[in-house]
C-alpha cells in the first residue's frame, strides 16, 4: 500500500435505524455514514440511492459527466465527477468518505450482443482496471469500507446440491474479469479495511432490459435461457439486491451471494413466468442454442441452487420475494404497459 494512505476510519457506534422500504422490515442500526457509490444509476443504484437518503446518510454519486447532477439530486444524493478508468481522478473522489460501493457495469446494448465477446469489453474493463483504481483510491484516502458487486451464477453446475460462498468459482471467457473485481475487494481488506464483495443472483424486475427484449419469446411459446428444465436457477429481484447492498454496510468482510430464498428449478422458473402473463408454459431452447451462444451459454445452462444464509446469519437482511414464484406477478403487473408487456 501507498506509504501516503491513512489508516481506514472506524464506522462509529449505533444511534440511527437505516430502514428498508419493505413491508415494515427493519434494516440495520447504524452511525450516518458518507458513502460514494459508483453506478448508481444502475438498476440496482437508483434504488439503493433512496434507501441510503432515508436512513440519514450522506449519498454521493460518482458521474463520468456534469449533466447527471439533477438526476441524482432527484434521488438527493449529490455528485461528483470522475472516471473509474482514470486514476487520478478519484484520488480526490474519495476522499472524506467512510464507505465506497463499486456497482459500476457496462452491460451489452441489446440481449442479441450479449453473446458477442467484444460487447463486454468496456464492462471488462471496468471489472478489473477501474475496480483496482477505485480499491487504491480508497485505501488512499482512509475509506473504511469497499463493497463490490460481483455475479453469482459464475459457480460451477453443482446440481441440486446448495452452493455457498466457500464453492470455487469458475467464470467462463465473457466474465473472466468478475475474479478480478473480487480480488481487488480483497485486496482493499488486506490493506486495513473492510472488503465486501456481493454475489448478485441473476437480477430481475420491471426495468429489466433483458427482461422487456425476452417476455416477446414466452409469449411466442419459447423459453430465453437455456438449460435442463431440472436445473436450478438461482434469481433475486432488484429490490432486494438493492436492500441487501444497504444491509452490506455493516457485515464482516468476505463474499456474501446476494439471491433469493428459494432457487427453482429451470421448468418451474418458466411456467411462473407464463403463468403470471397469461399464457400457456414456454417450451425449452433447442440444446444446440447453448453451443451457439458460446461462454455465455455455457453458463447460463449450469444448474446452481446458491444459497443466502451467510448474508442473512451476518445482518437482518431477508428479500421480499423468497422466490420468482411471489416475484414474477408482482414485476409483471408492474411492467410497461404502453408497450403491451403487462400480463394477457
Amino acid at each position: 500500500m501507498d506509504s501516503r494512505a491513512k489508516a481506514p476510519r472506524a464506522l462509529s457506534s449505533s444511534v440511527w435505524i437505516l430502514l428498508l422500504p419493505r413491508d415494515g422490515q427493519k434494516g440495520l442500526e447504524m452511525a450516518p455514514l458518507k458513502v460514494l457509490i459508483s453506478g448508481a444509476t444502475g438498476v440496482v443504484g437508483r434504488r439503493l440511492v433512496p434507501i441510503l437518503v432515508s436512513g440519514g446518510h450522506q449519498v454521493t454519486a460518482i458521474a463520468r459527466a456534469h449533466g447527471k447532477r439533477e438526476e441524482f439530486a432527484r434521488m438527493g444524493a449529490a455528485a461528483i465527477v470522475a472516471d473509474l478508468l482514470d486514476a487520478r481522478s478519484l484520488i480526490k473522489a474519495v476522499r472524506g468518505f467512510d464507505v465506497v460501493v463499486n456497482l459500476a457495469t457496462h452491460m451489452p446494448s441489446s440481449m442479441a450482443q450479449t453473446i458477442k465477446r467484444s460487447a463486454w469489453k468496456e464492462n471488462d474493463l471496468l471489472r478489473s482496471q477501474g475496480s483496482a483504481n477505485l480499491v487504491d483510491a480508497a485505501l488512499a484516502g482512509g475509506v473504511g469500507r469497499f463493497i463490490q458487486e460481483s455475479f453469482a451464477p459464475v459457480y460451477p453446475d453443482c446440481g441440486e446440491r446448495w452452493i455457498e460462498e466457500d464453492i470455487p468459482i469458475q467464470p467462463v471467457k465473457y466474465n473472466e474479469t468478475i475474479a478480478d473485481a473480487e480480488r481487488s475487494a480483497v485486496r482493499f481488506t488486506a490493506g486495513g479495511g473492510t472488503g465486501v464483495v456481493l454475489r448478485y443472483a441473476g437480477f430481475y424486475g420491471p426495468d429489466s432490459r433483458f427482461l422487456l427484449e425476452s417476455i416477446p419469446l414466452v409469449r411466442n411459446g419459447r423459453e430465453f435461457l437455456p438449460g435442463s428444465p431440472d436445473g436450478y436457477v438461482s434469481s433475486v429481484s432488484h429490490d432486494d439486491a438493492a436492500t441487501a447492498t444497504a444491509a452490506a454496510l455493516t457485515v464482516p468482510a468476505g463474499v456474501y451471494n446476494v439471491v433469493d430464498d428459494e432457487p427453482v428449478t429451470h421448468r418451474e422458473y418458466f411456467a411462473t413466468l407464463a403463468q403470471a402473463l397469461g399464457v400457456p408454459p414456454p417450451k425449452p431452447l433447442p440444446r444446440w442454442t447453448r453451443w451457439f451462444m458460446g461462454s455465455i451459454g455455457e453458463l447460463l445452462s449450469r444448474s446452481q441452487r446458491i444459497s443466502n444464509r451467510k448474508l442473512k446469519s451476518a445482518s437482518r437482511w431477508t428479500p421480499r420475494y423468497p422466490s420468482v414464484r411471489e416475484g414474477w406477478p408482482e414485476v409483471v403487473a408492474a411492467l410497461p404497459q404502453e408497450n403491451g408487456f403487462a400480463a394477457a
